[in-house]
Parts: structure tokens; sequence; C-alpha cells
């Protein structure tokens, strides 16, 4: 999943450069969506992984 992220955000970057400012902001947009649900779905992890421990 953050593999996606940095795939979108690299896509935005180059757009930017391009000048091509809608694919450019769909492209961070799509990263940004895609980095929090990566983040909730690590932070949901580590706590399931911390209270399986005790």
């Amino acid at each position: 999943m953050l593999h996606y992220a940095a795939v979108f955000f690299v896509i935005a970057i180059i757009a930017a450069v391009f000048g091509f400012g809608g694919i450019a902001a769909g492209a961070a947009s799509i990263a940004k969506i895609l980095f929090f649900i990566f983040l909730v779905g690590f932070l949901v992890s580590l706590v399931l992984g911390l209270i399986r421990r005790t």
C-alpha cells in the first residue's frame, strides 16, 4: 500500500513539472488517501500485536 502511495506521489511530481495541473492534483490526492489508509492499517496492526503479546 505504501508503494502505491509513493508511485502516485512520483506521478504527481512529474505531472506538475510538465504542467498538467489536473493530473498532478488527482495523483496527489490519491497518494494522500493511500498513505492515510496505510497509516491506519499500520496502527491497527501495531495495537493488535501489542494486545496479543500480553
